[in-house]
């Protein structure tokens, strides 16, 4: 006997009884994240969420007691990704400015966890806010400071590791704020010769 064919009614019923996925705090955070980084801090809102999964506002206050707490969690995921690799390594004895000194740029290259985009969204937040400004005003300073040490290791004087950190990391953070795209082969071929330039004469093995 030939199968009879699902009605579509049929479909439909067994879909709106199917068990809907139970949000998470993590799943929330994930969201507004994505949103901070695309649209900034401004569009994060607890209706857009709240469409977005097709839930309604108590979903989020089940999990969060404010937008101020979501906003929270935000600078949260910032300080453990962005922030915390560089906290590492203040009290780290350096013994090698040239290791150091990559130890420092793969932090940033190697986005593990580091993450641009949230380094961007976080500093377009801190222009409205004082509070958020002097964070990534101390963070960069820090990581400023861990590269002025690698430079000194190697050998540089007080002032000239000074303008070579702030070289260094005015590039990096530049090419962030570009959204400067290349094609891989092409950054893999350059990459040496950042390591020489940025090093400079002094650094024997790059």
């Amino acid at each position: 006997m030939a199968r009879s064919k699902q009605s579509p009614a049929t479909t439909k019923t067994e879909e709106a009884s199917a068990p809907r996925k139970t949000l998470t705090r993590e799943d929330w955070i994930a969201a507004a994240r994505k949103v901070l980084e695309k649209r900034g801090i401004a569009e994060v809102k607890i209706d857009r969420l709240a469409r977005q999964f097709k839930v309604t506002r108590g979903s989020f206050y089940f999990h969060f007691s404010s937008l101020k707490d979501l906003h929270e969690a935000l600078l949260g995921e910032w300080r453990r990704s962005n922030c915390a690799p560089f906290h590492a390594m203040v009290d780290i004895e350096v013994t090698d400015g040239v290791q150091f000194f990559s130890d420092i740029v793969h932090a940033w290259v190697d986005e593990k966890p580091f993450s641009p985009k949230l380094d961007l969204a976080i500093r377009d937040w801190a222009r409205t806010s004082k509070d958020i400004d002097k964070e990534v005003i101390a963070i960069d300073e820090l990581r400023i400071a861990l590269l002025v040490r690698a430079f000194r290791k190697i050998g540089y004087s007080d002032s000239e590791s000074i303008v070579r950190a702030r070289i260094t990391y005015f590039h990096q953070i530049g090419q962030y704020a570009l959204s400067f795209k290349e094609d891989p082969d092409t950054r893999k071929r350059y990459q040496p010769l950042f390591g020489d330039v940025l090093l400079g004469p002094l650094a024997t093995s790059p």
